[in-house]
C-alpha cells in the first residue's frame, strides 16, 4: 500500500495535466485513485501517519487534512486507537448532495441500473403537489433498481418535469449527470428518512430475505431559482449502507 501510494502521488505531482498545488489536495486524489484500482481493499487499514509523513515526505498536518476529508466522503472510517480503514459498507454524507453513481465511482465501484419504467406520462396528484406543478403537466418516470457491480443496493423512483428533461433515454446510470447537460442539476435538496421492513417485492429485488431492514429515503431537488426539478423515493439495503450526519451547536 504505501509503494503503490508513493507511486501515485509522485505521478499527480509530476503530471503536468493536473493543476493541483495544495499538497492535501494531491494526496487525497492520490488515496482516492488506489484504492478504486483496488491495490487496498475494503477493511484493510491505512499507513499510519507517520508511516506516510515519511515515505511522500510530507506533515502530518497535511495526511490529518487529507484523510479528514476522505472520511468526510464516506470513503474512509477511523476508529479510536486502531487507525484508518477503507470503508466496508457504503457510508453517504447527508452533508453533499451527490448522486448514487458519484458514490459508487469514489469508492471505486461499478453502478449500473435495471429500468423497469423509463417513460413520460402526466402528472399525478402526489407528484404536482411534490413538485409543485399545474395539472396536466408532463413528467418523466424513472424506476430502477441501482447495482454495485452485480449487487442490488436499491431501489429508486425519480420523477422529473418533462420541461427539464425531455427524453428519459438520456439517463442512462446517473440522472444527475443527464441533468448537469441542461444546466437542471438540482444544488440542494430535502430528505425525509424512515427506517422501513422490505416487502416481499422489494426484498426480491434486493436479493435480501422479506421483512429484512431497509432505509426509505424521499429526496425534493431544489435548483438555485427554488423549482423542484426532481422528486425520488428510494428504498436502500439496511446490511450495506449507513448514512451520516455531521451536526454542530449554534
Amino acid at each position: 500500500m504505501e509503494t503503490a501510494l508513493a507511486n501515485e502521488y509522485r505521478r499527480l505531482c509530476d503530471d503536468s495535466a493536473i493543476h493541483q498545488p495544495l499538497a492535501y489536495l494531491r494526496l487525497r486524489r492520490a488515496i482516492r485513485n488506489v484504492i478504486e484500482h483496488r491495490d487496498i481493499e475494503p477493511g484493510q487499514t491505512l499507513p499510519s501517519e507517520r508511516d506516510l509523513s515519511r515515505v511522500l515526505n510530507l506533515s502530518r498536518v497535511t495526511i490529518r487534512k487529507a484523510i479528514a476529508g476522505l472520511v468526510e466522503e464516506g470513503l474512509l472510517t477511523q476508529r479510536h486507537g486502531a487507525g484508518t480503514f477503507v470503508a466496508e459498507r457504503i457510508v453517504k454524507p447527508m452533508s453533499r448532495l451527490t448522486s448514487f453513481t458519484e458514490d459508487l465511482r469514489a469508492r471505486g465501484l461499478h453502478p449500473r441500473s435495471e429500468f423497469s419504467e423509463r417513460g413520460i406520462g402526466e402528472v399525478t396528484p402526489e407528484e404536482s403537489m411534490a413538485l409543485n406543478l399545474s395539472p396536466g403537466s408532463l413528467v418523466v418516470r424513472l424506476h430502477r433498481v441501482r447495482y454495485a457491480e452485480d449487487e442490488p443496493l436499491a431501489i429508486e423512483r425519480s420523477v422529473v418535469p418533462a420541461s427539464v428533461l425531455p427524453d428519459p433515454m438520456l439517463v442512462h446510470d446517473s440522472l444527475y449527470e443527464a441533468l448537469e447537460k441542461f444546466g437542471c442539476r438540482p444544488r440542494r435538496a430535502l430528505q425525509r428518512l424512515r427506517a422501513v421492513s422490505l416487502g416481499a417485492q422489494q426484498a426480491r429485488l434486493l436479493h435480501v430475505a422479506t421483512g429484512s431492514a431497509g432505509l426509505n429515503i424521499e429526496r425534493r431537488g431544489f435548483l438555485d431559482d427554488g423549482r423542484v426539478v426532481e422528486f425520488t423515493s428510494s428504498w436502500y439495503r439496511g446490511d450495506i449502507y449507513d448514512f451520516v450526519a455531521e451536526l454542530q451547536t449554534d
